[in-house]
Order: structure tokens, then sequence, then C-alpha cells
């Protein structure tokens, strides 16, 4: 095939995705609107509403920044990361979240705190290092309502002292992740401060905190430990939270499938529904409120992680 014949193909397989994935560009639009106009108009004459919708607006761009992850609504990385990559949530470098995320799917690791970035679990010999204050944090972080209120805090002081760890030995990959990052935040408080006139303390303590506490909330079941691979990845059927979370609530089904754009999910869950909750073992959750009700209060499972060959 001829340099000419190649780029034509290319070209064209780029269109008809961005063509097809229209759901997702409408998803982007609407997202990158509702953030502004409730920044920029609701904000100055009711300030509580304007931040709780932008909270649920942040939470949606996180749920955008994972579709785009993983190719969508492009096949091209560098337009993904331009397209969603300014962090809305403050807290975490876009392209050390694609990394992480890619590495967190080799569903043979899943749960792994040595293998899967994304673990809430930990071997025992970090567990038995820790001070029995972290401990206590960290089971508290382990409860719905520790991961709403101490999650996002938790969850991205772990993730920068991991990285400047990596910084400080040499890595400039990662250096480069968190410089752009710095940069990108730079631009997201320019925008708060002036266009929105709103203190950048009050958009990072407000809308990015509960913002990340939501996409909490998702993230708080979508793994356990199990001796086999698919059964460590969960079904939430029939939440009203499903959109806002792009459908990754059918998290095993993302698993499987995961260059599948997020409008797909629902339609391939309900063609095959027995089998999918067989294959994950029954991991299954009615809503996210029975999430909440059985577990606000309750850890669902202890952090440390079994041995190979235990069950759940």
């Amino acid at each position: 095939m001829s340099d000419v014949s190649y780029k034509t193909t290319r070209n064209s397989g780029f269109i008809a995705q961005a063509a097809a994935e229209w759901p997702t560009w409408a998803a982007i639009l609407l997202c990158y609107a509702a953030w502004f106009l409730l920044g920029g108009l609701l904000y100055p004459a009711h300030p509580l509403p304007a931040l709780a919708g932008m909270a649920v607006a942040v939470a949606f761009h996180s749920s955008l920044q994972h579709e785009a992850i993983h190719g969508h609504p492009t096949p091209s990385a560098l337009c993904n990361e331009l397209l969603v990559g300014l962090p809305l949530g403050l807290a975490y470098p876009y392209r050390r979240y694609r990394t992480t995320h890619l590495r967190h799917h080799r569903d043979e690791t899943l749960t792994d705190p040595h293998g899967d970035p994304e673990s809430y679990y930990w071997d025992r010999e970090a567990w038995s290092r820790l001070g029995r204050a972290r401990r206590l944090l960290l089971t508290a972080n382990n409860t719905v309502l520790g991961r709403l209120l101490l999650g996002p805090l938790v969850g991205s002081l772990r993730f920068f002292v991991h990285d400047l760890r990596r910084i400080g030995a040499g890595d400039g990959t990662i250096g480069a992740a968190w410089a752009i990052h710095a940069l990108s935040v730079l631009a997201v408080a320019a925008i708060v401060t002036r266009g929105f006139h709103m203190p950048f303390w009050l958009y990072a303590l407000g809308p990015a905190y509960a913002g990340n506490a939501l996409i909490g909330l998702r993230s708080y079941c979508e793994h356990q430990w199990h001796d086999a691979p698919d059964g460590r990845t969960i079904i939430v059927e029939g939440s009203w939270l499903s959109l806002l979370f792009l459908y990754n609530n059918l998290h095993v089904v993302h698993h499987a499938r995961p260059a599948e754009p997020w409008f797909r999910m629902p339609r391939l869950y309900a063609q095959d529904r027995e089998t999918w909750q067989a294959r994950n073992r029954g991991y299954v959750y009615r809503g996210y409120r029975t999430i909440i009700r059985r577990h606000f209060l309750r850890p669902k499972e202890p952090l440390l992680h079994p041995p190979a060959g235990s069950r759940p």
C-alpha cells in the first residue's frame, strides 16, 4: 500500500469513528456548556445550586475522560486529550490517569496492590508498617461515607506521593505529565477566578472535591477479590446515576469490551444479562442505593489482599 493510500484509509477510519461517536461529542459539548453556564451565569445569583451543579459537571467530565482514554470519540490519543484533558477535577494529571488506568485493565492482576494501580487493597507487609492512625483512616475510607468524605483526599495524596517518588528517582515522563497538569490547573484557576469570579479555594473544596467524591461512589464497589478474574468486577443495575457514570456501572461489560463506547453498554448487557451475571459470579447490586444502605458505615470487605486461592 502506498503512503497516500495508507493516509487516506487512516483518515477515513478517523472520520468514520468520529461520526459514529456523535453521542460522545454531544456529551462533551453538554458537559462544558453546563460547567461554563453554571459558573458564569448561575453562580453570581444563586451560588449554592451553581456549586452543586458544577460538582455534577466535574463528575461527568471525569466519566468523559475515562471514555477518551479508551479511544472515544476519536482513535487519536492526542485529539482526545485536547478534548477532555482540562482538569476540571484538579486532582489527577490526565496523562497519568491514562497510563495507570490502561494498566488497571490487565484483568489477571485486578485488585493486586502490586499489579493494579487502582486497587484499594494492601499486602500484609505494607499494612503492618502503617501506624494505627493511618490504618483507622484507611478503614474509614473503606466505607461509603468515608469514601465520599475522605476518598478524594486520600486517593489523590497517595497518588501524588507515589508519583513524587518516581519523579525523584528520575522518571521524566511522569514529571512531564505533572508539569502539563500544573499548567492546566492554572488555566482552570484563571477561568474560575476571572471568568466566574469565584474564589479558587471555594471551587477546589466545592465542585472539584464533591465531583471527585461522586466518582468515588462509582468506584467504591467496582472490584472485589475473587480467584477468578471475571468475578472481580461488578454490575450495578438500574441506577439513575448510570448516565452520569456513562454506564460504567455495567463494569464487567466494560472490562470485557473496553473498546466499546459508553452508549452501547446498556444494549450489550441487556442482550445477554444472565450470561454477564454468571460470568462475574453474581457480583451484582440492584442499584447504588443498595450499596449505600449496606456499606454506609460498614466496610464491604477487609483491606488486606487475600492470598491466591481464597474466596470472597
